[in-house]
């Protein structure tokens, strides 16, 4: 009898250890989830803060000026540069729960933030206006082009090409892939 009773009680200790463990994981996944994606859009503010400055440092200075982004690293989402209204977007989906409130606009710096979704599947658009301020264009003409993310970095070469009343910044994609 006391041999059957110990195997009882190390199955029954078993299946409640376990219990407990997927307990914990239902519990503690949607917030890691939910740190990961909140990680991910602040990085992406990072990263577009970078294009930002490298931007108006070409504003600042006379037609000619060079400036790099050697390494854009892109692990979700999409880069969307709009040559034709002058912006620069960044579309990060997928995300397990709203940045900020849902379709109210924030503003960090330059870039406006807007979160957008329903519940389970969110995203959040991020965007540099350029408008009145700047002729953005890519490989020389207006246009549209995306970048999807990718493992391996994209590198962008920023020029300043003079003009008018507001100076044309044309943007080259310089990856070797």
């Amino acid at each position: 009898m006391e041999k059957g009773q110990v195997w009882v009680e190390t199955v029954l200790y078993t299946l409640l250890g376990i219990a407990l463990i997927g307990i914990v994981l239902a519990i503690a996944t949607p917030k890691i989830n939910q740190s990961r994606d909140r990680i991910l859009v602040e990085q992406t503010i990072e990263s577009l803060s970078i294009w930002d400055n490298r931007i108006g440092e070409l504003l600042d200075n006379v037609p000619g000026n060079v400036r790099n982004i050697p390494a854009f690293t892109m692990k979700r989402g999409e880069l969307m540069i709009n040559s034709t209204d002058d912006m620069i977007t960044f579309l990060v989906d997928g995300l397990s729960s709203p940045y900020s409130e849902v379709g109210v606009p924030i503003q960090e710096g330059n870039i406006k933030l807007i979160s957008y979704g329903t519940e389970g599947s969110y995203y959040v658009r991020l965007t540099l206006d350029y408008q009145n301020v700047s002729n953005l264009t890519y490989g020389g003409a207006d246009g549209s082009k995306k970048f999807t993310a990718a493992s391996t970095p994209y590198a962008f070469t920023l020029k300043n090409l003079g003009g008018g009343q507001y100076p044309q910044i044309d943007i080259q994609e310089t990856s070797r892939r």
